[in-house]
């Protein structure tokens, strides 16, 4: 379901509790371009927990391929070139 920001401001956001009722996502619009999205809290845990499941199948992944270094010096040189590419 998409409402306009407008819509949140005017009606507060208890009126996510309605919408709630008939969908399970609202996408926010604003200036016509979808902007957010909001979910159950519930929901949003859910897909934290498998966001944060996949990292660790990653990190995991790269430990068994050989894909890490334990250099100090070399992880700050990389921690430094990503900052200045920011």
């Amino acid at each position: 379901m998409t409402i306009m920001a407008n819509d949140v401001k005017k009606k507060g956001v208890s009126y996510f509790d309605t919408l709630f009722e008939k969908f399970s996502e609202i996408v926010i619009s604003v200036r016509g371009k979808n902007k957010y999205v909001v979910v159950p809290f519930e929901e949003y845990e859910a897909y934290r927990a498998y966001k944060l499941d996949m990292a660790h199948e990653e990190a995991m992944k790269d430990i068994a391929e050989g894909n890490y270094h334990t250099d100090t010096q070399k992880h700050l040189d990389t921690i430094e070139q990503s900052l200045k590419d920011v």
